[in-house]
């Protein structure tokens, strides 16, 4: 392995950070506290980007640090300068000022950064952190600069559930943005680089880390790999700069979602050269928009991604959670860029995009989650799944990350055995699951017999009679194949037969962690 690069200088003001963090500390400044102070309604509010609610439910209450805080960074409100000095007693404006965070305007302070709690939970357990970045829409009217540095959206809270939590040397997350996914990759790594191609974005997510006081993080400046080259990495995340954008003048092109290239160009090249950039058994998780086009899914493109161009070098997972059409896709962005609908702006911005995709063939829009894994000498078969998961995802308190890797490592473990190991094998169905049978009114069989998830990705798959009974029956006493041969038994069919079906499927389930390995295995009571 590469040795670990040296950190790089701290901040030269690594006070001002320290003395920020006492105030937020002092004043209470935590997720609870603003809920708290104006209330479910006015935070569901928030979330549609209306802030009149919470400013109507501060006015009614005293003013304190907490509110104060709230009205100034995340409210995005002029407060009165003596109100900014009782809520910052150690910064100060002054220091405040010195940070970024606000401008003097006479008697008021203005805010010129979003400063907000954020709260998770994962495998350690429950954390909070402070999170700043530029204001967005709530607090400022208008398009958004192209080097606007965004906050914790819908995206990186996706993609940090998703990231896996063992335990592992170094980290690299490629486009970091705020820096908030080298935040939680710091808890479970020894020594995480964070890369952006944008300065602002950079300087943001170093004070996010100093604020924070997480120390293991490096920054460094450049385009996509460029500033790891010859470096390996245990775990690659990104959420990379994937929207797709025209090559027109006119159109902007905003640095955090954005990557320059044609296309869903930079999703290939992300995916491709990873490989040159994973230690042996090293992963990549990364969400990812894909093209659809005449003759091609998104799917089909990324699958041909991999085989083109990273040959068998890795193992892949790529599950699509959305697809748009064009129009659609074209709205979605337009939007988030802060142009109204029924203004010239919009209009030539939604045209440029549909002429965009119409010359290029682009017919949808896919989104989705990709994870690989780099191979090496003890791998099994090549594992390609592809998939397409619609449907809203379980219940996760942890993060969709513990699920995927307890589902990567049952896929290993299924896919070295053969299929008379299989059916030696004892299995227990997951807690999580239920069982659902649908009936036509008076009759005893069940027209439709559906296996619910509860938590992983919420699956509900359709499954006949004898795959029902041996998931029922798979309870950690008998084996698969004793299971089997009672079925084939009571439901009268050739045995063979009715375990080249279910083997099969049995394998699924327990790639899917609807199945899994029961430990320790019993003694089968048939052999």
């Amino acid at each position: 392995m590469t040795p670990l690069a040296p950190l790089p200088a701290r901040d030269p003001r690594p006070a001002l950070p320290q003395k920020l963090r006492a105030d937020l500390t002092a004043a209470a400044f935590s997720v609870s506290t603003l809920t708290a102070l104006w209330g479910d309604d006015a935070e569901r509010a928030l979330h549609r980007n209306q802030r009149v609610p919470a400013i109507r439910r501060l006015d009614e209450q005293t003013v304190t640090p907490a509110s104060t805080l709230a009205r100034l960074f995340v409210l995005g409100l002029d407060v009165p300068r003596e109100q900014v000095e009782r809520a910052l007693p150690t910064l100060g404006v002054d220091g405040a000022a010195e940070l970024g965070l606000v401008s003097a305007a006479g008697d008021s302070i203005l805010p010129l950064k979003d400063l907000r709690p954020y709260s998770f939970v994962d495998a350690d357990g429950a954390g909070s952190w402070w999170i700043v970045s530029d204001l967005g829409e709530l607090s400022r009217p208008g398009p958004l600069d192209e080097d606007h540095v965004l906050g914790v959206g819908g995206a990186s809270m996706t993609l940090a559930g998703l990231m896996l939590q063992e335990r592992v040397d170094r980290v690299l997350d490629l486009g970091t943005g705020c820096g908030i996914q080298a935040l939680h990759a710091a808890r479970h790594a020894k020594h995480v680089v964070a890369t952006d191609i944008s300065d602002a974005a950079l300087t943001t997510a170093r004070l996010n880390a100093d604020l924070n006081a997480v120390t293991n993080i490096e920054f460094r400046h450049g385009s996509l790999y460029e500033p790891v080259a010859g470096e390996r990495f245990d775990r690659i995340v990104s959420n990379p700069p994937f929207v797709i954008t025209p090559r027109r003048p006119g159109v902007p092109a905003y640095e955090y979602r954005d990557g320059g290239l044609v296309g869903d160009e930079i999703v290939r090249t992300v995916i491709v050269g990873c490989a040159d950039h994973l230690v042996p058994g090293g992963t990549v998780q990364m969400l990812a928009n894909w093209e659809y086009r005449a003759g091609e899914t998104g799917r089909d493109r990324v699958a041909r991604w991999l085989h083109d161009d990273a040959a068998d070098a890795l193992d892949s997972w790529v599950i699509e959670r959305e697809v748009q059409s064009p129009e659609e896709y074209a709205e979605t962005w337009i939007r988030d860029g802060g142009a109204r609908e029924g203004t010239e702006k919009f209009d030539a911005l939604y045209g440029a995009w549909l002429d965009d995709f119409a010359e290029r063939g682009v017919r949808q829009v896919g989104f989705g989650y990709v994870f690989l894994r780099r191979r090496d000498a003890s791998s099994g078969p090549v594992w390609n799944r592809h998939e397409r998961l619609l449907s809203a995802p379980g219940q996760n308190e942890a993060g969709l990350g513990v699920h995927i890797a307890a589902c990567v490592a049952a896929h290993d473990a299924q896919a070295r055995l053969s299929d008379d190991d299989l059916a030696a094998s004892t299995l227990v169905v997951a807690g999580d699951v239920t069982q659902e049978q649908h009936h036509w009114p008076g009759s005893d069989d069940p027209t439709a017999i559906i296996v619910r998830q509860g938590g992983g990705f919420g699956r509900s798959i359709p499954v006949d009679t004898a795959l029902a009974a041996l998931v029922g029956a798979c309870d950690g006493d008998l084996s698969v194949g004793a299971i089997t041969a009672a079925l084939a038994q009571l439901l009268e069919v050739d045995e063979r037969a009715l375990r080249a079906q279910l083997l099969p499927r049995v394998r699924e389930f327990v790639d899917d962690g609807i199945l899994s390995f029961a430990l320790p295995q019993k003694p089968d009571r048939q052999r």
